[in-house]
């Protein structure tokens, strides 16, 4: 009987024993994890454990501010409040966009759609889904947070863009918005990032930037902060002063409107190739982007037939019209094809290969030279001397005096002119060039189009005797050590003869001053001088009345082209008034109070010129001033 317990007596011995090194194995393995846990991993831990109570904000520069060539402010920051959800704190990430939408008042589905945007972004990233929020939005926010409803979401003041004149200019500066993901990849910039998307703003983006900063701040449990640890301020962007005259842009700005009509105007100091104004309209609100545009109104903006977020001063083109026949006379002049005395008799058209041309005076202008067939801008003439000199020295000399591709204007998206050759057609259409084609060109219509900056580019250059500076924005730049003034570009183009400048001024004066069409540009004593041209929109009266189209969108264009004074210009540049129909009647009175603004800033004389609207024709030719002697009877 007594076997039985020492067998249960040896099966407890051994079960003990087992048991036993079950526990000092855990616990041999406890100490393990715990000594690998804390001291191999010790590093990694900690920064762990720090994390949950440390958090990183960054801090966005502003933007550096742009002043105009005297000083005017131009854009500059403002504080606004943004509101994000850093998603590694929200525990319920749906109830915290249910609870944010109803304490801010915005659309739910809005903010759900922002984060499904930015889900492939890290969880610790802040997620903006409230861009410039109200102070009734920001106090709801910190009053929920304060009772841990919203311990996931973040509010900043953050630097904001502001452009305090409405609109003025607004293709010149451009306008910010968030960096979409191509940006991202060529600038090396993170998500959210603001950059500049058109404009100034963009040209010159790594410039204004700056350098953001950051802050690190002590939270508690549920995010709420405590104390900040540290901060590296962010460093603001460069300062930049633009070449644009605040006062000629809004004269400029201003005659457009008084006028009623759309177009572009570009405004050269000839001296150095400095702009002066650019005009770009209809145009849009730059603040409409700087914190987030719409979609309504990014919707309105792009399905606006009059495109405002074109820039027609650079990307527009169209046919210059008269205001080419001075690249025609240069041509002539220069290939010493006729000289200055060289007459053509018309008789209200001509005959060119067996074709009749017309000209726009039926009756014609009789026998006219090259300075009277300027001035009175007789088709005919140049029909002559543009079949006499060929498409390819035409294109020559449109080239040299800066016609032709790009100008190279510090702003992006440039269009390219263009002025046919017979080598152009062939690569472009494996096709020959036809003479009577020339016929054409030679009054700036056919395949000729070309950009308002171009074709101002073009005058400043004819206005220096053939020699042009490269347009630029750029003035002066300040990163925190005072004002460095940019080096101008080189000068380009080709020193004229003599012969040939006297001729084109003496033309283009009469123009303004004598019996030709640019009267309604003329300014006292400035010695303006210039050329009116029409841009053809539907060259067959056939087809205008088959294009079903408004009355005003088959107005022609109209174009005025300028310098002044006439033999020392310090100011050049051209009018395109969109459906104007004829550049005198519409073109030249705004380019007239932009010179008469011009003026009277020099003399210092205030207030500068209200424009007014002309009320009556321009003046007949017998009560114009008498020309420089001389002009009148070559």
């Amino acid at each position: 009987m007594a076997g039985p317990p020492a067998i249960d007596r040896r099966t407890a011995a051994i079960r003990l024993t087992v048991l036993s090194a079950v526990v000092v194995a855990a616990f041999c393995a406890l100490a393990v994890a715990f000594w690998y846990f804390q001291v191999v991993e010790n590093a990694t831990y900690r920064r762990m454990a720090e994390n949950n109570h440390l958090r990183k904000l960054s801090l966005r520069a502003p933007r550096g501010v742009l002043f105009d060539r005297d000083g005017t402010l131009l854009v500059e920051n403002r504080d606004a409040f943004t509101i994000s959800i850093l998603r590694e704190h929200s525990a319920d990430l749906d109830q915290t966009i249910h609870r944010l939408s109803a304490a801010a008042g915005v659309d739910e589905l809005q903010v759900r759609e922002t984060i499904r945007r930015h889900r492939g972004e890290p969880s610790y990233r802040p997620i903006v889904v409230i861009d410039d929020a109200t102070l009734a939005q920001v106090s709801a926010v910190l009053a929920r947070r304060l009772d841990y409803e919203l311990p996931g979401v973040v509010v900043e003041r953050v630097p904001t863009r502001r452009y305090p004149s409405v609109g003025l200019g607004a293709h010149v500066l451009g306008y910010v918005g968030e960096i979409g993901e191509a940006q991202m990849a060529a600038d090396g910039l993170r998500s959210g990032s603001v950059v500049g998307q058109s404009g100034i703003e963009k040209a010159y983006n790594k410039m204004l930037m700056g350098v953001d900063g950051e802050r690190r701040v002590k939270v508690n449990s549920v995010g709420r902060e405590i104390t900040t640890l540290d901060e590296v301020p962010a460093s603001e962007g460069q300062r930049v002063r633009l070449t644009i005259d605040y006062d000629l842009q809004r004269a400029a700005e201003e005659a457009f409107h008084g006028l009623g009509y759309e177009g572009a105007a570009v405004i050269l100091d000839p001296r150095s190739g400095e702009v002066l104004a650019l005009v770009s309209l209809p145009a849009y609100d730059p603040n409409d982007f700087a914190t987030g545009i719409d979609r309504a109104t990014w919707s309105q903006l792009n399905t606006d037939r009059l495109r405002p977020l074109q820039n027609r001063a650079i990307q527009g083109r169209y046919s210059p019209g008269s205001t080419f026949k001075v690249v025609v006379a240069v041509a002539a002049l220069e290939e010493g094809v006729i000289t200055p005395d060289f007459t053509v008799t018309c008789r209200g058209g001509g005959t060119f290969f067996g074709r009749f041309f017309k000209c726009h005076l039926k009756g014609g202008h009789g026998t006219v030279d090259l300075r009277h067939a300027i001035e009175k801008s007789c088709n005919t003439y140049f029909y002559t001397i543009g079949n006499m000199v060929g498409v390819d020295r035409i294109n020559k000399w449109a080239t040299a005096l800066g016609l032709t591709g790009r100008t190279g204007v510090d702003l992006p998206n440039e269009s390219e002119s263009l002025v046919p050759s017979t080598a152009w057609k062939k690569a472009r259409t494996g096709e020959k060039w036809y003479a009577g084609e020339t016929i054409s060109v030679a009054i700036g219509q056919g395949q000729v189009s070309v950009t308002p900056m171009a074709l101002a580019s073009l005058y400043a250059a004819v206005g220096n005797g053939g020699i042009h500076y490269p347009p630029r924005l750029l003035r002066a730049t300040n990163d925190g050590g005072g004002w460095k003034g940019v080096e101008p570009p080189a000068p380009q183009g080709v020193r004229l003869k003599p012969e040939t400048i006297a001729a084109l001024h003496d033309g283009l004066w009469l123009v303004v001053n004598g019996a030709g069409t640019g009267g309604r540009a003329r300014v006292a004593g400035r010695d303006v001088s210039g050329k009116t041209g029409t841009a053809q929109v539907i060259s067959l009266q056939g087809g205008k009345a088959a294009a079903g189209r408004t009355e005003m969108d088959l107005r022609d264009h109209g174009w005025f082209a300028f310098f002044a004074p006439r033999d020392n210009p310090e100011i050049a540049g051209v009018v395109f008034a969109e459906h104007g129909e004829h550049g005198a009647s519409a073109a030249a009175p705004i380019a007239r109070h932009v010179i008469e603004t011009y003026f009277a800033k020099k003399a210092g004389l205030k207030p500068y010129p209200v424009f007014t609207p002309p009320a009556v024709p321009a003046a007949p030719a017998a009560a114009r001033p008498v020309p420089p002697a001389g002009i009148a009877d070559r």
